[in-house]
């Protein structure tokens, strides 16, 4: 590979559903929720920020719902988006729950959001849910070995190996998924994940960013 400049990211893969003119009117859908939600709590952490992409009315909690259309909404197919969903809530649901709830199991409340982090990750935010730069830049340091700033499928694999802590079961299931579905996502042409692109999606700012890709390609 020659020497990596700023790549665009790739196109998205296709929508598992026979139905693309529905998925877009989902997409529109939920997209115009979100511009028309209440204005949204100042998060603080890079972890918050993250996962209130999801939340399109703004009130703290990204209830199942929410999540499968933002997933559909920025590329997943029907069917990944709701088995994703269904694992993403089911998991960090109960660890986020406050004793006094009322709401669904699989609500996740933002304000505890730190408390669903799993083990055997990067450590690239901290245990309130920061982000640790040097953490981050460290993966690049130790796995890039073809590209400087971007890692492949094979060197992303090593990463994760790389982390896994011994008997650790879940965190290692949870952070295959999240990088996988990253790489999927938001992978270049050439089949790289690229440092910049990567650093995005730890404040959520990547995901406009898909949403609008996702649109425009019809997926």
């Amino acid at each position: 590979m020659g020497a990596t400049g700023q790549r665009r990211l790739s196109s998205l893969p296709a929508a598992a559903a026979a139905a693309p003119l529905l998925l877009l009117l989902a997409v529109s859908s939920w997209s115009q929720a979100a511009a028309s939600a209440a204005a949204a709590p100042a998060w603080t952490t890079d972890l918050e920020k993250h996962v209130a992409f999801f939340d399109t009315d703004n009130d703290g909690i990204v209830t199942f719902s929410e999540t499968e259309q933002g997933l559909r909404a920025i590329g997943l197919g029907v069917l990944e988006a709701t088995a994703s969903a269904t694992l993403i809530n089911g998991v960090i649901g109960p660890k986020t729950r406050p004793e006094n709830a009322t709401t669904s199991r699989f609500d996740i409340y933002i304000a505890n959001i730190h408390k669903g982090m799993h083990g055997s990750d990067s450590g690239s935010y901290d245990a309130q849910g920061r982000f640790v730069p040097a953490k981050f830049n460290g993966i690049f340091t130790r796995f890039a070995k073809v590209e400087p700033n971007a890692l492949n499928e094979a060197e992303l694999e090593a990463m994760r190996t790389a982390n896994r802590k011994e008997g650790d079961f879940k965190g290692w299931a949870a952070s295959k998924a999240e990088w996988g579905m990253l790489y999927n996502l938001a992978k270049d042409k050439d089949g790289f994940l690229e440092k910049n692109t990567a650093r995005t999606v730890y404040d959520g700012s990547l995901f406009p960013k898909l949403v609008k890709k996702a649109s425009s390609s019809g997926n």
